[in-house]
């Protein structure tokens, strides 16, 4: 450990923390096994603590920076941590659980400038699990030739895949950025001349299928060129798409979580983008005056020396990464009781929401949340957690009117109808 750290950053770096205790640490703690996951002796998975736990690390409760730090002098580019973020506690459950879980379906976080939103999201990189990942430029994978044989792939991987060789490899989960000046052709791909060394027209492969299996995020996603907003939905709905220049075409793969902030002083959202959204958060600024001090000195920190700050809180960032790899693997697992889930549905009948991904969401999440904390039951706590994120702005008002002005049209033709039938039913 470095000489010239203080004695309490120096404790941090470490990662020593007397107040966290790991679930399982008892020796006297039992695992049993369900469902083929280890739990100890209180349902849970060991090497996990608790999501509250969790969420708490990413406070940064009781955390300290120092403001004498010299300037590194490298030119570093280091996404803020993290766990250096001070409060934004919903903003940052959100995000994990749209890590933890892709068919909670993204994010969307709404507020005004300054409050964090970009830097939060751009601070989840350290924290993304691992996924398979294609070895070739074109982006072919093992499951193009399962599906359409070796003519779906480039000749170089036809030949690799002939030769036994592997298409594919583990690699960790991107955060792709789509920039507020993307051009269609660079969202969904243009004519590559590359393609002419294999002696056939492909087309390159866009912002979208870069975004494949990955986290895509849309900075000012209410700033987008309407083309480009339905690219992104005809992804997001399909999980492929089909791009045609001319007599050329290719279709991608594009299975990605959608992560979106947006000021709504700038403008509206899109309806049709709004809905594509699983977990919509209102960020606001930090209230409290100590936060918004603690805030300062950590991003003075951090703008001194980046390496310095990032070093302190890896320890902890490696065993978050860790414990999101583990939540992922289990997830499968949990299960949903149909006691809660009438909880939930009950949420959303009450709120008139018309949307089927108003539960979608709210389940998923909920199952995220549960494995979060290391269960693999959802309870009727985890559903009221979530809540909020998942069914805040599903509601619209031009809807509401319109089916009150189309309620009176269908008693008009049903009482329309009633009275026909009762005249074909007089002799």
């Amino acid at each position: 450990m470095d000489e010239n750290l203080p004695p309490k950053l120096e404790n941090e770096a470490e990662g020593r923390d007397s107040s966290v205790v790991e679930v399982g640490q008892e020796e006297d703690s039992k695992v049993e096994i369900e469902g083929g996951i280890a739990l100890d002796g209180a349902g849970k998975a060991p090497g996990l603590r608790s999501l509250r736990e969790l969420i708490d690390k990413a406070t940064g409760r009781d955390r300290w920076l120092p403001t004498d730090l010299p300037d590194a002098g490298l030119a570093d580019a280091l996404p803020f941590p993290f766990l250096a973020l001070v409060g934004q506690k919903e903003m940052k459950l959100a995000l994990l659980l749209a890590i933890v879980n892709p068919a909670v379906s993204g994010a969307l976080l709404v507020g005004p400038r300054g409050t964090g939103k970009t830097t939060a999201v751009r601070s989840i990189v350290d924290l993304l699990p691992m996924t398979s990942r294609s070895l070739c430029y074109y982006g072919c994978m093992p499951e193009d030739i399962e599906t359409g044989g070796t003519d779906a792939v480039c000749p170089d991987c036809a030949k690799k895949y002939g030769q036994g060789e592997p298409l594919a490899k583990l690699d960790r989960v991107r955060l792709v950025e789509l920039p507020l000046n993307a051009r269609l052709e660079d969202v969904v791909g243009a004519v590559d001349e590359r393609a002419v060394l294999h002696e056939r027209m492909r087309v390159r492969r866009g912002i979208l299928a870069q975004a494949d299996r990955n986290l895509l995020y849309v900075d000012e996603v209410n700033l987008l060129p309407d083309d480009v907003v339905d690219a992104i939905l005809d992804a997001a709905a399909m999980g492929a798409y089909t791009v045609r220049r001319g007599p050329v075409a290719a279709t991608y793969r594009a299975r990605f979580a959608l992560i979106g902030s947006m000021n709504p002083e700038e403008g509206r959202l899109r309806p049709q983008i709004m809905d594509r959204f699983g977990l919509r958060v209102v960020v606001r600024g930090l209230e409290d005056k100590e936060e918004r001090l603690e805030a300062y000195r950590r991003v003075y920190a951090y703008q001194q020396s980046p390496r310095r700050v990032t070093h302190a809180y890896m320890p902890d960032i490696e065993q978050a990464r860790e414990e999101i790899q583990l939540v992922r693997d289990i997830l499968s697992d949990v299960v949903l009781p149909d006691d809660v889930a009438q909880e939930g549905l009950q949420m959303v009948h009450k709120l008139g929401i018309d949307s089927l991904r108003a539960e979608i969401t709210l389940f998923e999440a909920a199952r995220a949340y549960a494995a979060l904390d290391g269960r693999l039951e959802v309870r009727t706590e985890d559903v009221f957690e979530v809540a909020p994120m998942a069914l805040r702005l599903r509601r619209s008002q031009f809807m509401e009117e319109f089916f009150t002005r189309q309620d009176g049209e269908e008693q008009e033709l049903t009482g329309l109808i009633s009275e026909g039938r009762q005249k074909q039913s007089r002799p």
